[in-house]
């Protein structure tokens, strides 16, 4: 007597394997394709592989994962990757994956990314409405079209990207700047995947304090500077009014905006080459690159380095350290890693700074023009319910290589594949039943 196996117990077992394993067992039947397309499974896959990456982060394997794009010499629009690797305990990097940056996106940089999405837009004023989410692991994007505000040439949009998990959604927030002097105020939207819609709210002075702002210094917010930077479940940016710059924050989960305060002194209009928020060993830092060497261009640079060590109280700003170094440009410095190293990119190339030892560690990654760092590294099938395939001829031929042994891996796959792949000791039998349901005598 075969029974059929509960579809409880199918979703469970899927639900554990990795991306790539899934996207080929979508072929195994329609049931299988409808399971694994599903909404539903697509969260629960999801949630599953957090709780996974914080597993890993405990157990303290590895250092974290390091992710770049890179071009080929040439230049050529059909050679830019993403690349993933890790950084072992012993200082050694070991790669994790590496993908194709489609064509298509060559007037767009990443903003953002979390969770196995990527956030992409372009500083073209023709294209600075359109806001692409790509998911690598699956090779699909969603193409968003924002609010084409009526703005003048010089206006900014400042985009910042991250994933509410009070909510189980992933927002994107958009902040539309007038020009300097303008007396309108910012205007903002918000994406939510889940919806997929944009929605205004509003954004002033006198919302962020919840009062009549009456000190005329205030003014109107002219200036957000993005991308946004994510930490302690909120959205981050530099905001300037003509005579005030604060930190505008947005928390992903309410979607309420606040103000937190700079610390007094800690810029010098003179000296000062740029300034950027990151995080610094869990909380939030303001890094201040100055001139050295007598105030002279392209010579050395200061960095200071302020933390704020209780999150959103002005007082508890600390200047940290102050690190001599080599000329950084200002799209240079990409943050630090979770044990408060500086990445940076300059004459020598990609490099690490200990702010305590300020020692120097050149890190073997070359032609490397965006860097990011993350505590996890985790693929997800977000965007499989929703999204466009990009088809393949925007791969590179070891991709392509790749797909076609898969494809022929497919046309024999069964759910003895499957029940190998989970783990379980002699599989499942497929049965004659063509669904992705096993039986069992």
């Amino acid at each position: 007597m075969r029974e059929r196996v509960p579809d409880d117990v199918v979703e469970d077992i899927l639900a554990r394997l990795p991306v790539k394993s899934l996207t080929r067992f979508r072929c195994v039947s329609k049931s299988c394709n409808s399971i694994i397309t599903d909404t539903t499974f697509i969260n629960k896959h999801l949630k599953l592989n957090l709780n996974q990456s914080e597993s890993s982060i405990s157990a303290n394997t590895h250092s974290g994962y390091l992710l770049y794009t890179t071009e080929d010499k040439d230049g050529s629009s059909s050679s830019k990757e993403l690349c993933t690797v890790v950084r072992n305990n012993d200082r050694t990097w070991t790669q994790v994956s590496r993908f194709e940056i489609p064509s298509f996106f060559d007037k767009y940089m990443i903003v953002a990314f979390c969770n196995g999405l990527f956030c992409l837009a372009s500083c073209e004023k023709e294209l600075c409405h359109i806001i692409y989410l790509w998911n690598p692991s699956i090779r699909m994007c969603k193409k968003l079209v924002a609010t084409r505000f009526n703005r003048k040439k010089n206006e900014r949009a400042a985009i910042g990207f991250a994933y509410d998990s009070l909510n189980n959604d992933f927002k994107i927030l958009r902040v539309v700047c007038h020009a300097m002097f303008d007396e309108s105020e910012a205007e903002a939207e918000i994406y939510t995947l889940s919806s997929d819609s944009w929605r205004k709210v509003v954004i002033s002075m006198q919302s962020l304090r919840g009062c009549e702002v009456t000190e005329p210094k205030l003014g109107t917010i002219f200036g957000v500077w993005g991308p946004f930077t994510f930490y302690n479940g909120a959205l981050h940016a530099f905001a300037h009014t003509i005579g005030y710059s604060f930190i505008l924050s947005f928390d992903i989960s309410d979607e309420s905006f606040h103000e937190i305060m700079m610390p007094r002194n800690h810029y010098d209009s003179d000296t000062t080459n740029f300034t950027k928020l990151a995080e610094y060993k869990g909380l939030p830092a303001d890094f201040v690159f100055a001139l050295d060497d007598g105030n002279k261009p392209f010579g050395r640079n200061l960095c200071n380095i302020w933390v704020m060590e209780k999150y959103g109280v002005a007082k508890s700003w600390t200047r940290k350290f102050v690190i001599r170094m080599e000329w950084v440009w200002a799209g240079n410095f990409f943050g630090c890693t979770n044990n408060g190293e500086l990445l940076i990119k300059n004459a020598t190339g990609l490099v690490s700074i200990d702010p305590e030892s300020q020692n120097q560690n050149i890190l073997d990654i070359e032609d490397a023009n965006w860097v990011a760092f993350s505590t996890n590294s985790m693929e997800s099938l977000v965007l499989l319910d929703g999204g466009s395939f990009i088809t393949q001829n925007v791969y590179t031929e070891r991709e392509r290589e790749e797909e076609e042994e898969e494809k022929k891996n497919s046309n024999v796959c069964s759910m003895d594949d499957l029940g190998g792949a989970s783990g379980s000791g002699g599989g499942l039998d497929s049965g004659s039943s063509g669904d992705c349901h096993s039986r069992a005598t």
